[in-house]
């Protein structure tokens, strides 16, 4: 369910009795959530971005880099596109930069959540060969890009419609214009199938493919761990059968897909309730659509967050990032804080 779309659904059957909304309470403490959501994720993205980058997380494995970068840039696009455009149309309720900038808006708002999803698909599929297939390592780093290159062209062709089915309408008799696909389709269920196929594309292939991928790293580690035990292991036990650093980056990245599935969850089936039963709406308080969709917005703070926790570069960045606004600090004590730490693979 989009976040504005449900401001105005104008039907030639409810054209006479339909009244514009307004900004609620519940609309206000929806954009002044987000803003702080919005501060808090351009700053980290920012951070993260700069530290892989060109700071200590050049470190990673070559094959690491790329998608630490593309989950960082996904992340800012959410950031900057959709974040600020959902706090501006709450605040103003109709739409006044007129229809280019409908239809294009659209698009980047589709894009960027697209984007963010097959990348999370791309890191899956690459723990999943790292686990798997360890001695295929050595094509990792173009087999990313590939798999890279082929998300973002993707979410591309899959956001394309946004550009021909959002419009402008404007209701003449309340001057009032807003940015729907109210016309676009001509049957209810066509609108209904259009939906749905963006909540497949963005949710269920992605769950799909991430749980596909991450059950079997857990049979395989379950196989050497029984391999381990009946003694056909010479030289590691336990989970020391896989070097400690792919297993801390499997770590992170199942906390990374785990926090993607929680936060977007509510959202997605709040979504599929209101494409089949549209009344909803009136059942539903309205303090819980604003809820859940600031909730999935949570998702991008939680990104960076997460690498931090389990990258001590990163945390070594920005420790240097603080040492530099505060001379008076020693530089030896920064220097405790910059561990080396071996390469994730």
């Amino acid at each position: 369910m989009s976040a504005n779309s449900s401001l105005l659904q104008v039907s030639n059957a409810s054209v006479l009795d339909w009244t514009p909304p307004t900004f609620t309470p519940a609309a206000q403490v929806r954009v002044a959530a987000t803003m702080m959501l919005f501060l808090f994720a351009a700053g980290s993205n920012l951070a993260l971005l700069c530290s892989v980058w060109r700071g200590r997380g050049r470190r990673l494995a070559s094959h690491l880099r790329p998608l630490i970068l593309s989950l960082a840039s996904a992340d800012l696009m959410m950031t900057f596109v959709v974040m600020p455009l959902d706090m501006v149309w709450n605040v103003t309720v109709q739409w006044f930069a007129g229809d280019g900038l409908c239809k294009l808006l659209s698009f980047l708002k589709l894009f960027a959540m697209q984007t963010s999803a097959f990348t999370l698909v791309v890191i899956s599929l690459d723990r999943h060969q790292a686990i798997l297939r360890p001695l295929d390592s050595l094509h990792a780093h173009c087999r990313n890009r590939r798999m890279l290159l082929t998300a973002w062209v993707l979410s591309a062709l899959i956001a394309s419609p946004q550009l021909f089915i959002f419009r402008t309408v404007k209701v003449a008799s309340e001057d009032f214009t807003q940015c729907v696909t109210h016309g676009s389709f001509q049957q209810r269920w066509q609108e209904t199938a259009y939906n749905m196929l963006h909540f497949i594309t963005l949710y269920v292939i992605p769950l799909l493919v991430m749980s596909c991928c991450y059950s079997r790293i857990l049979i395989e580690i379950n196989r050497q761990l029984h391999k381990s035990h009946a003694g056909e292991s010479l030289r590691r036990s336990g989970t020391d059968m896989i070097p400690k650093a792919r297993m801390k980056t499997l770590k992170m990245t199942v906390i990374i897909v785990v926090s993607f599935v929680v936060c977007w969850t509510p959202y997605y089936l709040l979504g599929i309730w209101y494409w089949f039963q549209p009344e909803m709406v009136k059942v539903t308080p309205e303090y819980i659509h604003h809820l859940l969709f600031v909730f999935g917005n949570l998702n991008t703070c939680c990104d960076p967050v997460i690498y931090g926790l389990y990258t001590p570069s990163f945390r070594a960045d920005l420790a240097r990032f603080c040492c530099r606004r505060r001379p008076t600090d020693s530089p030896r004590s920064l220097d405790r804080l910059q561990s080396d730490t071996p390469k994730a693979t």
